[in-house]
């Protein structure tokens, strides 16, 4: 079974139709990339899985549970949708840590928030899952730095290891290295490479095409809100079958 599916998505903005009937299948362990044009629908699809934004049309089902669906009204309650996006985690792409707190108090908050509504976890279990998740990000000697401490590359490293705290069934990265130099968008790369060698579920919206290539098991190219092409990584991208594909990827290289 897919860990997600789904099926007949849209969205609109008053008269502009940013989604149009996008579906498709994630398997677990697998990472898909999405690529496109800025303005093609990317991060508006990111937004709608994690219910950032409500779409106007179809559903979205995770493990088989339905998790929203545009004909029932149930499925969009507020508290409801709280709880459902706990199974998506989402890296920015500017980051979005709180400037307050340390790199570990912002890997660690949700889920000290979720301990004290809920109870469960002690307060020294989830900092000391924080701990190892920063170690595994190399950031074991920046626990008590602050964001303003950090590089570009290290904070958003930081975000993943924050997204990565919830155990979501699904990772997903908005351009995650579009606001970092080259070198610092080799190291969030490579963590990236490291989560799909770990078979880490993810959608991976981004701009670099040689990594989708590489890492994803599938990548969907988006132009106008459609999908207009999706497959293997190397055929959609090496030999790209419709117009439009070849069109962009061919500009692309150009640049």
């Amino acid at each position: 079974m897919s860990i997600l599916e789904v099926q007949h998505l849209e969205k609109h903005f008053d008269s502009t139709k940013v989604l149009n009937d996008i579906s498709f299948s994630l398997e677990q362990g697998q990472a898909l990339s999405i690529i496109g044009s800025s303005g093609s629908g990317k991060t508006t699809l990111l937004r709608c899985l994690n219910f950032l934004e409500t779409p106007d049309n179809g559903t979205i089902s995770v493990q088989g549970e339905i998790l929203f669906d545009a004909a029932n009204p149930q499925t969009q309650l507020e508290s409801e949708i709280r709880k459902k996006r706990l199974h998506f985690g989402l890296v920015f792409q500017s980051f979005n840590l709180f400037p307050q707190y340390t790199a570990l108090q912002n890997v660690t908050l949700a889920r000290e928030l979720m301990a004290k509504e809920h109870g469960g976890e002690r307060k020294e279990d989830i900092e000391a899952a924080g701990r190892e998740l920063l170690a595994q990000m190399g950031l074991a000697d920046r626990a008590e730095h602050y964001p303003h401490q950090l590089s570009g590359g290290q904070q958003q490293r930081v975000a993943i290891a924050r997204a990565l705290a919830m155990h979501p069934d699904i990772l997903c990265f908005d351009e995650p290295t579009s606001a970092l130099d080259p070198e610092l968008t080799g190291e969030v790369l490579r963590v990236i490479r490291n989560l799909a060698e770990q078979k880490t579920t993810m959608i991976i919206v981004t701009h670099e095409m040689a990594f989708a290539r590489d890492v994803a098991d599938q990548v969907i190219f988006m132009d106008g809100g459609f999908i207009v092409e999706q497959g293997n990584p190397h055929d959609v991208i090496e030999h790209p079958k419709e117009e439009r594909t070849r069109q962009f990827l061919a500009r692309y290289t150009e640049n």
